[in-house]
């Protein structure tokens, strides 16, 4: 009798876990306001974007919500908790540091270097990275982007054991990208990868 209960309640924790699981991933939703059918078609195309761990590129207007939109995307894992959002402004990854910022460096790497630090993407290992207003990425940290992106690892400052990880990448931009990429200010290569 008392090993029928036990297993009772294992099922319903489980049951339990998996309706807070359900609940998360439409709240996450919930938070894109607005009412008709293009806010109804929004919702949608992110819910089945959700289920992908292709590159999404959000394109609109400062304020218009492309934060909002990239956090909906984020996965729910098997447990029902949320996995990571990492986010950066891609104005902030300029200079010295900007590669210590997004792959981490190991100590002694450079002066100051007194512990390993992970990095953006190990960070968001599981999750999403995302860069808002990736325009304003310089090319030469663009290059080092893709070459993440395709090789889904990272080698950090000081080190050249390569780290495996998985993420899934969302950029925002209020520029036209593709008129960046004919001007030679954005990597055609880099564009094409998250224009999916």
């Amino acid at each position: 009798h008392k090993i029928g209960l036990a297993l009772q309640h294992a099922k319903d924790l489980q049951e339990v876990r998996l309706s807070q699981a359900e609940l998360r991933r439409n709240a996450k939703y919930e938070a894109i306001l607005g009412h008709g059918e293009a806010a109804e078609r929004i919702r949608a195309t992110l819910q089945k974007f959700t289920r992908s761990d292709a590159p999404v590129l959000i394109l609109g207007d400062t304020g218009t919500g492309k934060e909002l939109a990239a956090r909906s995307l984020r996965p729910v894992r098997a447990d029902g908790t949320l996995a990571p959002f990492v986010a950066i402004d891609s104005a902030t990854i300029q200079g010295n540091m900007a590669e210590s910022i997004l792959f981490g460096h190991e100590k002694g790497a450079f002066t100051g270097a007194d512990r390993t630090v992970h990095g953006l993407f190990e960070e968001a290992h599981g999750g999403v990275v995302f860069f808002d207003e990736l325009s304003n990425m310089p090319l030469a940290i663009q290059q080092k982007l893709l070459r993440v992106i395709q090789e889904k690892e990272v080698v950090r400052l000081g080190s050249h054991r390569p780290i495996p990880v998985q993420f899934r990448i969302v950029c925002a931009s209020n520029q036209d990208l593709g008129k960046l990429v004919s001007e030679g200010r954005f990597q055609a290569d880099l564009y094409q990868r998250l224009n999916v």
